[in-house]
């Protein structure tokens, strides 16, 4: 990169910081924070602790935001200073080190961009994760083991908490079906790039003379929505069945019927929860799921195209994937909607995801 070049990155830096300043409203958004902490400075803060946390996250998600534009600001300083200094006697060793520097604030100022375009409803709010094998047998059960892994991943590198709400282990390996809570600011807004079938291609590790094999995984992606959010669900229109929870493996993790399972009867809506060990609270939980999944159906109905909340549903097989994952005979992920690829298979089982969610994010807000 020459230094006329670093110029012109810089100048569109500045730009992009000047408009993220205007749109920001950094002064509002102190004031908020200053209040926040006054609030949970209060020794009645945890009385009510649903409500605490939600506030302690709001709090995080405006410092976070306030704290990265800031720090982008003195980055931008810094290698203004170092173009001054170029400019006035070159140094070719500074030149590449600058060139190095330019990259990955570009790469910053780029996933910050990203964060303040999520603003779509329930962008910022948590995300319930399910996932569900399809054609392929144990081989798709065992392709469910491998998503739920590169999720989890994923969720602890942007330090999302993940809770397993409910576990159906294969009946020789892998899983049937598994239901994440995935919390934290704009895990919903991230995780819904993720709607859609994936399919892996490879040698099976449970075919004896080594054949190759394609698996598929439905994953289904919705907000978590608060108390706020209220549906009206007739006591006569729900079947519910108490069952004893297992954990991965077909280890029982309780020897009471504590997990539960709560049908929907008019609309056939399934949900399931033994996260905990009281059937109370998985009762709670699983109520909680109920009122998601039939606020997201009832906003589903005023809209014009069924994808505008819970994407479109496809045939969990053949010619519906979103994402191809081909471990033989060569490397390559590639995702069908936006052609992004790489070869690195490896770092992207490894949870390496957001090449993939930043692109789809951005074909949609195109």
């Amino acid at each position: 990169m020459e230094l006329s070049d670093v110029r012109n990155a810089l100048d569109a830096t500045a730009t992009k910081l000047e408009d993220f300043r205007g749109s920001l409203d950094l002064e509002n958004k102190e004031f908020r924070i200053q209040e926040l902490d006054e609030i949970m400075l209060d020794p009645s803060f945890w009385n009510d602790q649903q409500k605490a946390q939600t506030l302690i996250n709001e709090s995080k998600a405006l410092k976070d935001t306030v704290n990265e534009f800031y720090s982008l600001a003195t980055e931008q300083e810094d290698l203004e200073m170092t173009h001054d200094l170029l400019k006035e006697e070159m140094d070719e060793a500074l030149l590449v080190d600058l060139d190095e520097s330019m990259k990955a604030y570009q790469a910053r100022i780029d996933t910050f961009e990203l964060q303040l375009l999520l603003s779509e409803p329930y962008d910022q709010n948590n995300a319930i994760l399910e996932l569900h094998p399809g054609a392929g047998g144990t081989e798709s059960q065992d392709w469910g083991t491998m998503l739920l892994r590169m999720y989890t991943r994923w969720a602890e590198k942007h330090d999302f908490k993940v809770e397993t709400l409910d576990y159906l282990p294969g009946d020789e390996a892998g899983l049937k079906s598994v239901t994440l809570a995935v919390r934290g600011h704009n895990a919903y807004g991230y995780l819904k790039a993720e709607k859609g079938v994936h399919r892996l291609v490879r040698i099976s590790p449970f075919d004896s003379a080594g054949r190759r094999h394609t698996s598929f995984v439905s994953c289904d992606v919705m907000p978590e929505f608060s108390d706020e959010v209220v549906v009206d669900i007739r006591t006569e229109d729900l079947k519910i069945d108490t069952y004893r929870a297992s954990g991965a493996g077909g280890q029982h993790i309780n020897k009471t019927e504590s997990a539960v399972r709560i049908t929907h009867l008019p609309t056939n809506t399934v949900v399931s929860c033994q996260a905990e060990r009281s059937q109370i609270k998985n009762r709670a939980k699983a109520m909680s799921m109920l009122q998601a999944k039939l606020y997201q159906l009832k906003l589903e109905e005023k809209q014009e195209h069924l994808d505008e909340i819970r994407g479109e549903q496809k045939e969990i097989g053949w010619s519906s994937q979103i994402r191809s994952y081909v471990f033989h005979p060569y490397s390559m992920v590639k995702d069908h909607r936006t052609n992004v690829e790489t070869g690195n298979v490896q770092a992207v089982m490894d949870g390496d995801l957001d090449d993939f969610i930043n692109a789809y994010l951005r074909m949609k807000m195109a």
